[in-house]
């Protein structure tokens, strides 16, 4: 089986992704790359596409809830790298439900994290 974020990337398009600008290839060489974020204010940038009503993440390439891909996934905000699907670590996320529904996509359940651990890296 696949990891099933591959096929869904509804978090990418539902929750304004921010976070502190020191992420950011600003302060770090391995950073965010700060061309695709906005300034939120004096501390926190956002991901370009994630600040309005109807967010989407510049970063994420794909159809959602089809096939999806982060296009910066090895320098993905924390608030990217701590989001986790539901049930992955064997505890419900209502966020991850929360946009999973917003998408019209099915709720996860626990035994779809119950396959080998040779997962793809996620969305």
């Amino acid at each position: 089986m696949v990891n099933p974020c591959l096929d869904c990337g509804a978090c990418c398009a539902f929750f304004r992704a921010s976070f502190y600008w020191a992420e950011s290839d600003l302060a770090m060489e391995a950073g965010v790359p700060a061309e695709l974020t906005e300034k939120l204010n004096d501390f926190r940038m956002v991901m370009k596409g994630t600040n309005g009503p109807s967010p989407r993440c510049i970063a994420l390439m794909g159809i959602i809830g089809k096939k999806v891909h982060c296009n910066i996934y090895e320098k993905r905000a924390s608030v990217c790298r701590d989001f986790q699907p539901a049930w992955l670590d064997g505890e419900p996320n209502e966020r991850c439900d929360k946009a999973r529904l917003k998408w019209g996509l099915p709720l996860l359940i626990p035994e779809v994290w119950n396959q080998p651990d040779n997962f793809p890296k996620a969305a």
